[in-house]
């Protein structure tokens, strides 16, 4: 057998030699150490590469030269660096002569604790207790006690009383009435004096049956003006809503002067130009206060004029138009009015309904018609007889269209109780659908 030999150094390295070297160290078990592979040229890689980099390159300096162009152009010719040569026109640019609208500085306000902490002292409930009297179905009449709640406003005392601001419809037909206090104490109280005309009235309370803890608890409220009020500024109800006890709902001036049109208890009805708000007024808010966001009494609410078919339209009596009623009924004079507006007019022909302006703006908002909103129907009247209900719009009569009270009593003035006449109406329960009724007049006492 031939072994092949190789000489070591001492760092274990092959030398070179052919003969054996028995001198260094003989290991016949170790592998041949196998020359390294010599690397193959890839010439296509390399070419790619540079390729590639030359493309960077010139790309980065084109894009440079391409802007100074630009640049160094709209400085010379004071042109813009757009591609367009024509000066764009652009969202609230405003160079001719119509103006502008200014920014608003009102704040949107969402806390209104103080004014309720400061007003609630002044806020009362009313309970009325009166007899009604029903007739059976056997066509007997009979009495029985009926309770009604509202609401009032502190207005004033004197040494002896104190004086409770509240409307007409909430005290009318009491043989008791309670007034309960912000910290839930009830006491009785007698009516000063009542105005049907305007809704207003007046109860008073005596300073000795009031303890003396609710004395230091309760306030007199604070009056303000109803005549520097604009549309859209917040406002504050305060009421006794559905007689659960007091509550809070806040909105926005909706309207102001809003003819309204409303039936007393004889049958007469009486327009008034009123405050409209979206703050939710609900039975019970009715003698409540509208405030503004100094925490003053803008208005007295009267839950008698809102409905719960259309919401977000209540009604409050302008605290400048009430504040001189509230005061002769305080002191216990007679009201001094004007000739009032009512729907009995010419001849005394009588529809039956008490109604409100549904102007175009407020038609828009709450997708109505146009016309006059039907807030009322009299019983046993020629309207409630042609199925006229609470909640439609009559948008014409006689085949004239109208879209106030005002043309509605114009129309009625040609007219004399007995005639027949045709009522446009749309219909509430059927999306206002347009329906024409026939409507026999009647006289105010029918």
């Amino acid at each position: 057998m031939n072994y092949q030999y190789y000489e070591y150094d001492s760092n274990d390295n092959q030398t070179s030699g052919q003969e054996p070297n028995y001198g260094g160290d003989f290991n016949p078990y170790r592998d041949p150490i196998k020359p390294k592979k010599p690397k193959k040229e890839r010439p296509f890689l390399k070419t790619l590469g540079k390729t590639v980099a030359i493309a960077l390159v010139f790309g980065l300096v084109s894009g440079c030269v391409f802007q100074s162009v630009n640049y160094f152009a709209s400085k010379t010719l004071g042109t813009s660096s757009s591609s367009s040569s024509t000066t764009a026109t652009t969202l609230t640019s405003n160079d001719g002569s119509v103006g502008s609208t200014a920014t608003s500085t009102a704040v949107t306000i969402t806390d209104v604790s103080d004014i309720v902490d400061n007003v609630m002292p002044a806020i009362v409930q009313v309970t009325n207790m009166s007899i009604v009297e029903y007739r059976s179905w056997f066509g007997q009449n009979y009495e029985q006690k009926s309770e009604s709640a509202g609401s009032g406003i502190i207005i004033s005392q004197d040494d002896n009383y104190l004086y409770i601001a509240t409307n007409n419809h909430v005290v009318e037909g009491a043989s008791t009435l309670t007034i309960t206090f912000c910290d839930d104490q009830a006491v009785e109280a007698e009516i000063q004096g009542t105005d049907a005309n305007t809704d207003l009235a007046v109860v008073k309370v005596k300073l000795s049956d009031i303890s003396e803890d609710t004395l230091n608890n309760i306030k007199v409220a604070t009056l303000g003006s109803s005549d520097d009020i604009k549309v859209g500024e917040s406002a504050v109800v305060i009421g006794n809503a559905l007689g659960y006890g007091q509550s809070v709902t806040t909105g926005v001036i909706s309207a102001l002067e809003r003819d309204v049109t409303f039936e007393n208890t004889d049958g007469s009805t009486i327009t008034q130009q009123l405050l409209q708000t979206d703050a939710a007024v609900n039975p019970g808010n009715s003698g409540g206060a509208l405030l503004n966001m100094n925490g003053e009494v803008i208005g007295v609410v009267s839950a008698k004029y809102s409905d719960t078919d259309v919401e977000g339209m209540g009604y409050a009596i302008p605290i400048s138009t009430a504040s001189e009623v509230i005061e002769s009924l305080m002191n216990g004079e007679a009201v001094s009015s004007e000739e009032e507006e009512t729907e009995t007019t010419g001849n005394g022909a009588y529809l039956g309904i008490a109604g409100v302006d549904l102007d175009s703006q407020t038609a828009y908002q709450y997708n109505m018609p146009t016309g006059v909103y039907v807030a009322q129907v009299v019983s046993g009247s020629g309207s409630e007889e042609a199925g006229i209900v609470k909640g439609d719009v009559i948008t014409a009569f006689n085949d004239t269209e109208i879209t106030s009270m005002a043309e509605l009593q114009e129309l009625l003035a040609e007219c004399n109780p007995g005639d027949t006449v045709n009522v446009s109406i749309a219909q509430a329960s059927n999306n206002y659908a347009i329906t024409t009724v026939q409507v026999t007049l009647g006289t105010q006492e029918s």
